[in-house]
């Protein structure tokens, strides 16, 4: 949908995406937005010091809140993405540090423009900026307030003003480009051997005196943990909801009371093909309306619009033959709203420009505003009805339970069971590690079963099947488990250990054979394992299920017969032989010239201010100016 709708989602990107990407910050930065001014010092708890400038606790805990608040990290994370924001944050000030002491500044002017070139549509036509829709739209669309907004955009045009400074004097050479083209097309096709000990273990069977010596040697390892025999009674959800039942009045009453929520407006289902113009020359830009006139010409002469979208469109759409779903008037830029909304379903548009490029846009259906029946809706309106009458139900059910475990947390369950309609059953004995899968593996209702006294039943835990009350029926002490009683862990054990070191065996003398001149096919057999030979793969493709092009970088390094050393890929091992070598295609540099070119820039010139923030944060540490305090960061993350 790139290119095409204005809401908060789009105008993030084109924040992001431009400040950030062009500056070359980490992805954290994509998704943390800056602090407000004025924030700096307002926390006591300091953790690092740049110069006068200072980076908070609070500085921090603000921008792992935005991140938490759009979904975009998993909570055990928190302590690493703390560090991360903090590195980020340190760079930032000493960025701003270093701008200062050498009279680098980012003007008024400047800022101005670059906003302009983010929110067209708050600009008047006299290009003077519309103040009173300007806050809101920030407000809307990116989720900041204007200081925080502006902040963000003067921050990525000073680091923008150092990268050009630090890198504009990079140069690539004929050289560099050779030897990327050859990194990138080279390419291997290998005989090979993949050798995994769980392949190995049904051919151990430990006779007795090593599983007898494998559990004396490791006793400590074999400590049977605290387990208990839990009874439970359930209150089953589903056995409630059946229970429940709406009548046709109450569905009715409900659709007139909500008739609001059943307008659909008018819209329009639409799929497009974008060739992008933005960033690009009058000269480009006349270069891709030829070829966005060619498309719609393959498309009107009966073209498959979804092939010709996957094969040129320019958005991410694409994947998907270019459909953009249903679109509401006001969700789109005006040019594109107002082509989409004027074709009648299954035309086609002529060529549409907008500020993203040219759009040619096929209407797959369309609807004019109304409401949606009763009949239609009445089955969307039973099931929140029921749910929330079960819910109501359960909690009025648990309050009661509740209550009666506080009288007296001895009562029998089976007396609870009577009163409040429990399913009553037992589990097998389970410690603390292992799953409780009949009860939904509830943390809750682990530590509620290991803190019971026998014969106690627990507050009513609300699990995916409904409210629960546990007793501990019985408790089996934890204890130094027998080899009676652990023997199949000790066999399990002993078998993965020398089924790994059979597998390290096999292939270090797979390789030796392979290397004094044995067919690996032969020499595979006899030992008995079954040979391969992969695809055709260059350093970005694999070996699928096995290794990637990257593991077996020395891979490339050899000659077409030349057998590599065993490669060892977690516990298992790969022996391997060069069967074939396809180098590059010289015709095929001029293709990819301008592609190298750009990335090899690009790396070199991302390395060159790397190196360039390392020596500058080291001379600030040296010269006093860059105080860090990172042990103050160990509440985040539980730590």
């Amino acid at each position: 949908m790139g290119g095409v709708f204005q809401d908060k989602k789009v105008l993030v990107r084109i924040v992001f995406g431009l400040v950030v990407g062009v500056i070359g910050l980490s992805m954290l930065m994509y998704l943390v937005p800056p602090q407000a001014p004025g924030t700096e010092g307002a926390a006591s708890d300091t953790v690092a010091q740049v110069g006068d400038q200072s980076v908070t606790v609070a500085d921090v805990r603000e921008q792992l809140n935005q991140i938490e608040q759009s979904g975009q990290f998993p909570k055990q994370l928190e302590a690493l993405y703390a560090q991360q924001i903090l590195k980020q944050l340190v760079q930032q000030k000493e960025i701003e540090y270093e701008a200062k002491r050498l009279g680098i500044r980012v003007s008024d002017e400047e800022v101005s423009e670059r906003i302009k070139l983010f929110l067209p549509t708050v600009i008047n036509p006299d290009g003077s900026v519309a103040m009173d829709r300007y806050a809101s739209e920030v407000q809307a669309r990116a989720r900041m307030s204007v200081p925080q907004f502006e902040t963000l955009i003067r921050q990525g045009l000073l680091e923008e003003k150092f990268r050009r400074l630090v890198t504009d004097g990079i140069s690539i050479t004929p050289a560099d480009l050779q030897d990327e083209f050859r990194y990138r097309n080279e390419k291997i096709k290998l005989d090979y051997v993949y050798i995994k000990p769980e392949d190995l273990e049904a051919k151990i069977s430990p006779d007795e005196v090593e599983i007898k010596a494998a559990y004396e040697r490791n006793q400590a390892n074999y400590q049977v943990p605290e387990r208990r025999v839990v009874r439970y009674g359930l209150l089953d959800m589903n056995q409630v909801r059946q229970s429940v039942q709406i009548s046709e009045d109450e569905l009715k009453a409900a659709y007139q009371q909500n008739l609001q929520k059943y307008e659909v407006p008018n819209r329009v289902h639409v799929a497009h093909i974008l060739l992008r113009t933005a960033g690009k020359t009058d000269a480009e830009v006349e270069e891709v309306r030829k070829k966005a006139e060619d498309v719609l010409k393959q498309a009107k002469k009966g073209g498959k619009f979804e092939d010709l979208a996957k094969k040129y469109s320019e958005d991410p759409s694409k994947d998907k033959g270019g459909d953009l779903g249903w679109i509401l008037q006001g969700q789109t830029v005006a040019e594109f709203e107002k082509a989409a909304f004027s074709l009648t379903k299954g035309s086609l548009s002529d060529l549409v420009r907008s500020q993203f490029g040219f759009h040619i846009i096929k209407v797959l259906d369309k609807e004019s505003a109304h409401t949606k029946p009763f009949d239609e809706v009445k089955d969307s309106i039973r099931t929140p009805m029921v749910l929330q009458r079960v819910d109501k139900l359960e909690n009025d059910a648990a309050d009661q339970m509740a209550s009666a475990v506080r009288r007296s947390n001895r009562t029998a369950l089976d007396d609870l069971a009577r009163q409040f309609h429990l399913n009553i059953a037992e589990t097998r004995p389970v410690a603390m590690s292992d799953p409780l899968l009949e009860l939904g593996n509830s943390k809750e209702i682990k530590e509620a079963i290991f803190h019971l006294q026998t014969g106690e039943v627990s507050q009513p835990i609300r699990t995916d099947r409904g409210y629960v009350i546990v007793t501990a029926q019985e408790v089996q002490k934890a204890h130094q488990g027998a080899l009676a009683e652990i023997r199949d862990r000790v066999v399990a054990d002993l078998k993965q250990q020398k089924s790994t070191e059979m597998a390290r065996g096999k292939a270090e003398e797979l390789s030796r054979r392979v290397k004094a001149g044995e067919k690996l096919q032969a020499a595979a057999k006899s030992l008995g394992f079954e040979a391969k030979t992969s695809d055709t793969f260059a350093r970005t493709g694999s070996i699928s299920s096995v290794a990637s092009g990257r593991q077996l970088a020395d891979a490339f390094g050899l000659k077409a017969g030349d057998a590599g050393a065993p490669l060892p890929l977690g516990a298992n091992w790969l022996v391997y032989q060069v069967a074939a070598r396809e180098e590059p295609n010289p015709a095929d540099f001029e293709k990819q010239q301008k592609e190298l070119t750009t990335e090899v820039l690009e790396r070199k010139r991302g390395l060159a201010f790397q190196a360039f923030q390392k020596a500058l944060e080291d001379r600030l540490k040296q010269e006093g100016k860059l105080k860090q305090m990172p042990d103050r960061l160990k509440g985040f993350g539980g730590a």
